[in-house]
């Protein structure tokens, strides 16, 4: 019986060759948001890998909204042509460009995780000024942000269409909102980092404004003929914050404006919170999505293994397996897992030589022998 995780996967008029994506993962390695060779490597190789979706790391609508001094942006028109590089690459190797849309919110203006420090990067060192939804901070490190007003929603629900816009021209198939990781749209989510009073915060229908709002204007200008994605932190993993059947409940409302699948995480907004990790820690709120808002799921979070994530879709689980950390340790992983589950995969002709040595590709090859 053939493998699920090797089934093609048709979302609106584009059809993924397998259901093994490249998860959106920060390299903080840009300069002025553009991407450079270093993320053309580090992207193109994953699609020589076969993943079938590479998606691209969170890409700040705004200068303001990158997480780093060092992410990588979507902001202005003249980083739509290095994107365009990284798309037509990925593409010519059989798989698909994806984009995440982000803003980082009050967790913006940080260090790079290897700067040795933590927390918000002062004005006097290149950070700037943070917003969020209430003036709060993400932690005793972080600057408290500007509470922003009504006007300054609309503005960045107007930023987040106009980079979806740029993501076309650039050639990317996918767009997905990020709306997970305590991240600015999560930050209007959450009742623990929205304490409004106005018509963008309080009850549900308030917190979960923002989003819709964004979703509707990015859906406007998206292609109807391609999917969109939106990110989800399923659960704060804290009491009073926000959680899994809030998360279903506004799946259903995003469903209803054109999303496509919900990409479920978790955690994120709460620096403090204790996550109970484990592998597949997060597939349960991707099923419970799936089943109870009707609408197709991917899952993300300590998948390393190809009989795990085969077991997750062949049982409805997930329609999409997202991998970050094992492919960083393994860029080939669908070529592996392909070999694994006894799937035909065509390898890249460069690499033929090695994909027919009968030696077993997860132990050791006497190269000297292919030459």
């Amino acid at each position: 019986m053939s493998s699920t995780l090797f089934s093609p996967l048709t979302l609106r008029e584009l059809t993924l060759p397998n259901r093994i994506a490249v998860s959106p993962m920060c390299q903080y390695s840009a300069q002025d948001g553009f991407v450079n060779d270093w993320h053309l490597v580090h992207l193109g190789s994953r699609a020589v890998g076969g993943a079938g979706l590479v998606i691209a790391e969170a890409a700040a609508i705004l200068a303001e909204g990158r997480i780093t001094p060092e992410d990588i942006g979507i902001w202005k028109d003249e980083q739509i042509e290095p994107l365009r590089r990284l798309t037509r690459f990925i593409e010519a190797q059989g798989s698909f460009a994806g984009i995440q849309l982000a803003h980082a919110g009050r967790k913006a203006s940080a260090y790079r995780p290897w700067a040795g420090q933590a927390g918000s990067v002062p004005t006097t060192a290149g950070g700037w000024s943070t917003v969020g939804p209430s003036a709060l901070p993400f932690d005793s490190n972080f600057k408290a942000p500007a509470e922003m007003s009504v006007t300054d929603i609309g503005r960045h629900v107007q930023a987040f269409a106009d980079a979806a816009q740029r993501a076309l021209q650039a050639g990317f198939k996918v767009v997905e909102v990020h709306a997970a990781h305590g991240y600015l749209l999560h930050e209007f989510l959450s009742p623990l980092s929205n304490q409004r009073s106005d018509e963008y915060g309080g009850a549900f229908e308030n917190r979960v404004r923002f989003l819709l709002e964004t979703v509707t204007a990015v859906r406007k200008v998206w292609p109807a003929s391609l999917p969109l994605f939106v990110r989800v932190s399923a659960t704060d993993w804290t009491d009073g914050g926000w959680n899994p059947e809030e998360t279903v409940a506004v799946s259903r409302l995003l469903r209803e404006r054109g999303v496509d699948l919900i990409d479920v995480s978790s955690g994120g907004n709460v620096a403090t919170a204790t996550i109970p990790t484990g592998p597949g820690y997060q597939t349960a709120f991707a099923a419970q999505i799936k089943r109870d808002a009707n609408i197709a799921t991917g899952t993300v979070g300590m998948i390393t293994d190809a009989t795990q994530a085969e077991h997750v879709l062949r049982t409805g689980q997930a329609d999409l397996v997202l991998l970050a950390r094992e492919l960083l340790r393994d860029p080939y992983w669908p070529l592996h897992a392909a070999n694994e589950l006894k799937e035909n995969v065509a390898w890249p002709p460069q690499y033929v030589r090695a994909a027919s040595s009968k030696t077993p590709l997860r132990e050791s090859v006497d190269y000297s022998a292919l030459d």
